[in-house]
């Protein structure tokens, strides 16, 4: 179990220990503001030893950013609500970094905090073939740039230890990235590299204002909630000519999210895509999906409990062999906030299992 409880220096951040905890929607911050309830939830999880929190989603400081009730941002009363989350979270030991999302396609016309906004993206599609939202023009590109940019310098000053841009799952920023919702003809869409120059540029702008030494992360994925099968790199070549204008942006860390985190990204290699991340950038990389579950991302919520997670001697073989950096652990933390210190202690028994009613409530 050494090698999950060593500390890993991100810029020049230095982590406690190997696991994060994966950001998850909780829909518990009326008005966009977390309240003691959210604070005791981040604080219950860096007490049971997670070494670096990644908050639920965070919507970026614009009316189409929003997709779900009860979303927590950075607007109005919000910046109290995050301060007391982050020394709550700083007094056990641990990191956070929030992660910035703005949902793109999946705003739906008439939510809040604008009913007349409707949901934003380069093309205007949810998919290859649905056109379902607002295409955005050159002035609103430029627009949630700035958005984007300013919540982070925000984030900075509320104390956070880095911020993780949600640029996965077919949300605004893999919205660019996948060529199934990018369609642009101007310099945000194109080729592979040419569609990642929204994320880029919010990086080298903030790098701007928040300094070199703070770390900005960014979570990517091949698969996408319009489409499970999609794919942005279909050789370790594309991957590559993908990541490296992120890498040369400013990216200072990888979240590479599969459904299932034991499954080879590419044929003729047992590499996840975390590893083929590493080795491509050799920037750190978080490793994430159902580990510590009985059930992948799909079956759970299909009510299908047959899919076996690997065991935790597959997991500490790949951390062993450099595979990836850190492993994110989202459900298995909402039923046991201490399930990081009982596998640190080989308490493995006392692990409280992850049920589904858990994914609706706020578990303390």
């Amino acid at each position: 179990m050494d090698v999950f409880f060593k500390p890993i220096t991100v810029n020049k951040l230095i982590i406690p220990n190997r696991f994060a905890m994966a950001p998850m929607t909780r829909s518990r911050s009326p008005d966009g503001v977390p309240g003691e309830n959210v604070r005791d939830y981040y604080q219950r999880r860096a007490a049971g030893e997670v070494g670096l929190i990644i908050t639920e989603g965070v919507e970026v400081s614009h009316p189409s950013s929003s997709g779900y009730p009860d979303v927590p941002g950075f607007r109005d009363k919000a910046d109290e609500g995050w301060k007391q989350v982050v020394d709550a979270v700083h007094s056990e030991g641990s990191k956070i970094f929030p992660q910035l999302w703005h949902v793109g396609a999946f705003r739906k016309s008439g939510m809040a905090p604008d009913p007349e906004v409707p949901g934003y993206t380069p093309s205007g599609l949810v998919n290859t073939d649905k056109k379902a939202a607002h295409e955005m023009t050159a002035e609103d590109v430029e627009m949630l740039i700035e958005c984007f940019v300013n919540d982070i310098l925000k984030i900075k000053d509320l104390g956070f230890d880095g911020v993780e841009l949600h640029g996965a799952h077919g949300y605004l920023i893999d919205n660019f990235f996948w060529e199934g919702t990018n369609q642009r003809a101007d310099g945000f869409g194109g080729s592979i590299d040419k569609r990642t120059a929204f994320a880029c540029e919010i990086v080298k702008r903030a790098r701007a204002k928040v300094g070199a030494d703070f770390p900005i992360a960014i979570r990517f994925s091949q698969w996408k909630q319009q489409d499970f099968e999609a794919k942005l790199a279909y050789t370790e070549d594309d991957l590559k000519t993908f990541l490296m204008p992120l890498v040369d942006a400013g990216i200072d860390m990888f979240h590479a999210s599969n459904r299932r985190y034991w499954e080879p990204e590419f044929e003729g290699s047992n590499l996840n895509l975390a590893g083929w991340t590493k080795k491509l950038t050799g920037l750190p990389t978080i490793t994430v999906g159902s580990v510590g579950l009985k059930s992948d991302f799909i079956g759970m919520y299909a009510g299908d409990d047959a899919v076996e997670s690997q065991s935790i001697d597959d997991l500490i073989g790949r951390m062993e062999s450099d595979e990836f950096d850190m492993v994110a652990i989202g459900r298995a933390l909402l039923s046991d906030p201490e399930w990081v210190r009982k596998v640190k202690t080989g308490d493995f028994e006392a692990i409280i299992p992850f049920e589904k009613k858990y994914a609706s409530e706020i578990y303390f």
